[in-house]
């Protein structure tokens, strides 16, 4: 009973952690964009307040039982993916539902909240929303065949789909499956520049061009519960990155242990997040078949090149 209670409060703090982590970051990448050009920007606090106007407003337009259901479908997606999320290596306060074979499980669960967005979305009946979800839908297909080809090496490789033995393997062998396996890396992290919608692939949304896309027709708490979702979903892809190529995060179950193993965490997933940001400040917008022609060009042929280097 007590363990049980220990993972309750665990699960909890894991949803707040990811919550307040993915929306801090969003704020500081909108000050760092800003001064890049060269402008004053938001305070960095700036996200949490527009979520909270946001949960204060009414909304009285109504699309019907998908227009209601995608961002429930999103929030759910995105807390079921964080549970199956090891965030701590061996810590007792962010326990995990981590089991062999949850590799695979997540590819299949990542793709609901896009999913649940597309659909509600689609009931909309406003152009942008349909124009927004068709682009990216199309950029999904590209970006996966890359992350799925990093995912296949890595466990042809080491011969395991789950993510915790990833883990362990890295540390007991010392070595980052980054180093193991560069090219498997490499085409994750090219993949991962799609994952986060940052120009030149924020064709979705299209500031500017599609008034927010696929979110055109949302506001109130529909918008506010997408980017609660979102946020999640930001802190989920990073630190499954760095599980699964950085040699996850966790020294211990002590008070000291979490807090070092927090930081090390937080160092890694913002050095990840910097990258699609580094790339969209130095990149004009993609279209679509550019975006797609992008992926399965140099991406691609790394995730081959990372399967081969797996076998052999």
């Amino acid at each position: 009973m007590e363990d049980l209670g220990i993972k309750i409060i665990g699960a909890l703090l894991t949803v707040i952690l990811a919550f307040t982590v993915g929306m801090t970051y969003g704020g500081i990448v909108r000050k760092l964009t800003a001064r890049v050009q060269n402008r004053r920007g938001p305070v960095i606090w700036q996200n949490f307040l527009d979520l909270l106007k946001l949960q204060s407003k009414k909304t009285n337009i109504a699309h019907g039982f998908m227009g209601h259901m995608a961002p429930v479908w999103i929030i759910i997606s995105a807390g079921t993916v964080l549970m199956f999320i090891p965030i701590l290596n061996g810590n007792l306060w962010f326990p995990n539902l981590t089991f062999h074979g949850d590799l695979i499980f997540l590819l299949y669960m990542m793709v609901f909240g896009s999913l649940g967005m597309a659909l509600g979305a689609g009931q909309t009946g406003n152009p942008n929303s349909a124009i927004g979800v068709t682009r990216g839908l199309s950029q999904m297909v590209g970006f996966e065949i890359p992350f799925v080809l990093a995912l296949v090496a890595l466990m042809v490789q080491y011969k395991t789909t789950s993510i915790q033995d990833i883990m362990d393997i890295q540390a007991q062998t010392g070595t980052w499956m980054m180093f193991a396996n560069p090219f498997a890396f490499l085409a994750a992290l090219f993949a991962s520049l799609g994952m986060f919608r940052y120009s030149p692939f924020d064709i979705v949304g299209a500031p500017a061009e599609l008034a927010s896309g696929p979110v055109s027709e949302f506001g109130g708490k529909y918008l506010g519960t997408m980017m609660s979702g979102g946020s999640i979903f930001a802190f989920i892809k990073l630190t499954l990155y760095v599980d699964l190529f950085m040699g996850g995060a966790g020294f211990g179950t002590g008070i000291l242990a979490t807090i070092m193993g927090l930081g090390i965490l937080l160092l890694k997933t913002f050095s990840l997040y910097m990258v699609p940001v580094f790339y969209g400040w130095i990149s004009p917008r993609y279209r679509t078949e550019q975006a797609i022609r992008y992926f399965w060009g140099w991406p691609t042929a790394l995730g081959v090149i990372a399967v081969i280097w797996a076998i052999f």
